[in-house]
């Protein structure tokens, strides 16, 4: 009896023993298996992107070869933006800063320099500026060329070649991921034609807080008015809302609209003086959360494109 009871307790040790053995393994491979992944991370390059759109048109083209991060959040004002010193640790680890140019990062040239001068690109670069019309900024470039699919393939192509700069086994890759993402912006032309096809040519006029559709405008054939040209609410006067509220009740303007990085207080009574309709805000210099209806660039366009259509084909 005892001699049976000795050797149930030995087998119940050993049974314990290989128990903790398994754990053990178990964490040993998934400590071993993060190691691995953390080394794989580091020896990418890495690219800071000044803003969340710009990051998503990276990733699309990088795929898995470069670690992509944007300085700036999801909801973020890009044009005025504070950095901050963890954004500065970031750069000092980059091997390329991304902006998007004319004149939209109004903090960029303090940034860069305060980052230990890492190499940069400007995605609009050889894109023929359209110029503000008729306000403090006239003359002063439009920035939001990306708001415009047939524009966004320039951008496409100057990642291309960033990229390849700063990783040239990688060219063939970049390349034919660029190529794709090509033909998703064509396909969404496409079907932003269709959607503004829908609505009535008397109804094409696009009323914003920020003159953010410039591009989309002249290219998909609609008219535009705005509150202010670029930046923010604080440059709301009640000289722009009276023009605006002119604008709106003389042109029968159904729906006009606001974007998601400021506040549409301002807009929405413009809606209510001139007896028009507020159909909600854009997104524009800012992609939306994960789970958010705007997420890319892609959804981010189609977002819109919805919110243009619905509020333009009311009666």
């Amino acid at each position: 009896m005892k001699l049976n009871f000795f050797i149930g307790i030995i087998n119940l040790i050993k049974s314990k023993l290989n128990l903790f053995l398994i754990i053990f393994l178990l964490l040993a491979g998934t400590s071993c298996s993060q190691k691995k992944e953390s080394i794989s991370i580091n020896n990418k390059p890495k690219v800071l992107t000044t803003f969340t759109i710009l990051a998503d048109l990276a990733k699309n083209v990088a795929g898995e070869r470069l670690v992509i991060n944007s300085i700036t959040k999801p909801g973020a004002e890009i044009h005025s933006y504070q950095f901050t010193p963890s954004d500065l640790v970031k750069a000092k680890d980059a091997d390329l800063i991304i902006e998007n140019g004319l004149g939209l990062e109004l903090w960029i040239n303090k940034f860069v320099s305060s980052a230990s001068n890492v190499p940069r690109v400007v995605l609009s670069d050889g894109i023929k500026p359209l110029l503000i019309e008729g306000d403090e900024y006239s003359g002063k470039p439009n920035p939001h060329a990306w708001m415009s699919p047939k524009r966004t393939i320039k951008y496409i192509d100057n990642l291309v070649k960033a990229f390849v700069k700063i990783d040239p086994e990688g060219e063939s890759e970049y390349i034919l991921n660029g190529e794709k993402y090509k033909q998703k912006l064509k396909e969404l032309d496409n079907d932003l034609k269709a959607h503004i096809e829908e609505i009535p040519q008397g109804k094409r006029y696009l009323v914003t807080c920020e003159g953010a559709f410039s591009y989309l405008a002249k290219d998909y054939g609609l008219r535009e008015a705005y509150l202010w040209p670029v930046n923010s609410e604080s440059q709301v006067t009640p000289r722009r809302m009276a023009k605006l509220i002119k604008q709106v009740k003389s042109n029968k303007v159904p729906t006009i609209f606001c974007e998601s990085t400021v506040s549409s207080k301002a807009q929405k009574e413009v809606a209510k003086a001139s007896g028009s309709s507020f159909g909600g805000s854009f997104y524009v210099d800012s992609l939306s959360s994960k789970d958010g209806p705007a997420s890319t660039l892609l959804e981010l366009q189609r977002y819109n494109a919805r919110l243009i259509k619905n509020g333009l084909t009311i009666d």
